[in-house]
């Protein structure tokens, strides 16, 4: 494939992942919506995020190693064509159930993400990968927003349906123009995929994500959460003891540990903790009437027009990241970008009686987002082999979006503890909050602060290539049985 085409790549990698993490949000501030058409109660519209989230969670990984094994490519157009399916079957979908079902068929778009940064590390030259990751990360970020954005308009000017129908064209040509244009990489992973890791890796993950997505309604205290928390220790410890004795593991944890990727991963955990929680609850807020003593009783619209801020500055940063990273060092980024989710949210925790207020913070947090997504996948994709880049991207994103689920979670408990006589919460709730995210925040930038200095140097644009090998070199000392 000539090398001007990479460009073709780009854009269809970019598209791809940037609906993909559009889903994610577009249908959050239309669950009310969804809810009365499809004649559900509140706690089974939920079900249309959580199922998302669990089935996100598990494909991630586990077609990012597919890929790895039996060529990106070829995994690629079988998950656009998925999404596609999923999105097709959302829009039709007569019951909440369908539309439940529909919702786990897209969540396999999740693998996307590892997907197109794996084929960005194989296809493109060394001196565009650090800057090509930057951009597809700010592209993936501004994807979120995009769907806060973006749903008020669509459902008030068509329907809630058309937040999936815009899609299904979107993704259908997306996938005819990779079938024909995007390169099969080279560099294939060789053994097999490890079912059994798979299966366990699933199972863990659904016993920690379901409880923190649904204690709300069951209780913190109930059986059901206490027992699936439990069975998600007992099932990581499984998950862990298969892994280590696995001769082709389908994560492998000698690698997890190389000390560029725990530490990068520590702190995507605990970003994603107060980046998630942004965009859950400070929609709610604004929209929340002036009669609770707070909020500004925005519609969903207007709600969307405030987070707008946050969209536009995390795409720029997420761009600017790419330009700056040569100069700086993902690790300085990294850390920059946690501090200024810290600023943004201790801001809120003091100053939220204003729209500008909850509209510059936004902004400041955007910035944070963009840089740090941008960042982490560079500090993950340079410092594992190449023929793990997608396994130990999808990992990536997939703890951060544990992070999430706990920031939210927590986040929830605070907010919703104690309401008012109308049902409210009261402002104190979303103070503490807010104070909480930019705890997590702060403790995300120390973490970053522990990434191994010399990894974050490498970007000059003509080292890509010598620091690949030494890569691959490490990991070999580190985990001689990678290849199989």
């Amino acid at each position: 494939m000539p090398r001007n085409s990479t460009r073709l790549t780009f854009a269809v990698l970019a598209t791809g992942a940037g609906v993909f993490s559009m889903l994610q949000s577009l249908i959050a501030p239309a669950l009310p919506t969804v809810q009365h058409a499809l004649h559900t109660s509140q706690s089974t519209a939920t079900w249309v995020m959580t199922a998302y989230l669990l089935s996100a969670s598990v494909f991630t990984p586990i077609l990012g190693r597919v890929g790895d094994l039996v060529g990106k490519k070829r995994t690629l157009v079988a998950v656009l064509v998925t999404v596609t399916i999923g999105c097709l079957l959302a829009a039709l979908a007569p019951t909440i159930g369908v539309l439940i079902v529909a919702r786990v068929v897209q969540g396999i778009g999740g693998a996307l993400f590892p997907l197109s940064f794996g084929i960005i590390r194989d296809e493109f030259r060394p001196s565009e990968v650090s800057g090509s990751i930057s951009n597809l990360s700010a592209v993936i970020a501004a994807g979120g927003g995009v769907g806060i954005v973006a749903a008020g308009p669509i459902v008030t000017a068509l329907d809630y349906r058309w937040l999936f129908w815009l899609p299904v064209g979107i993704v259908a040509v997306t996938t005819l123009i990779a079938l024909r244009y995007v390169p099969e990489s080279p560099s294939r992973a060789e053994g097999r995929v490890n079912w059994l890791g798979a299966l366990l890796l699933s199972g863990w993950l659904v016993a920690l994500l379901l409880p923190l997505s649904q204690a709300n309604h069951w209780g913190w205290g109930s059986a059901r959460v206490i027992g699936l928390f439990v069975a998600a220790v007992l099932l990581f410890a499984a998950w862990l003891a298969a892994e280590a004795r696995s001769r082709s593991p389908l994560i492998d944890l000698r690698i997890m540990r190389l000390p560029a990727v725990w530490t990068t991963n520590t702190a995507a955990l605990l970003f994603g903790a107060g980046m998630y929680a942004i965009w859950s609850f400070l929609p709610g807020f604004v929209q929340t009437p002036r009669s609770a003593g707070y909020g500004f009783g925005a519609s969903v619209t207007t709600a969307g027009l405030l987070m707008l801020p946050m969209l536009i500055a995390m795409f720029c940063s997420g761009v600017l990241s790419g330009r700056l990273e040569p100069v700086l060092g993902a690790k300085k980024l990294l850390t920059t970008g946690a501090a200024l989710g810290a600023v943004a949210c201790g801001f809120l925790a003091l100053w939220h009686d204003r729209q500008w207020q909850v509209a510059f913070a936004a902004g400041v947090f955007g910035l944070g987002i963009g840089l740090a997504f941008a960042s982490m996948a560079n500090l993950i994709v340079g410092s594992v082999p190449a023929e793990q880049t997608g396994a130990a991207t999808g990992m990536n994103a997939n703890i951060r979006t544990i992070g999430g689920s706990i920031g939210a979670a927590v986040t929830s408990v605070l907010v919703t503890g104690r309401v008012q006589p109308s049902g409210l919460p009261y402002a104190s709730g979303y103070t503490h909050g807010f104070s909480l995210l930019a705890l997590l925040c702060l403790a995300a930038a120390l973490a970053a602060l522990l990434v191994p200095a010399q990894r974050a140097g490498r970007a000059t644009g003509t080292l890509r290539a010598s620091h690949d090998e030494v890569s691959v070199a490490e990991a070999e000392t580190v985990a001689p049985g990678v290849r199989g």
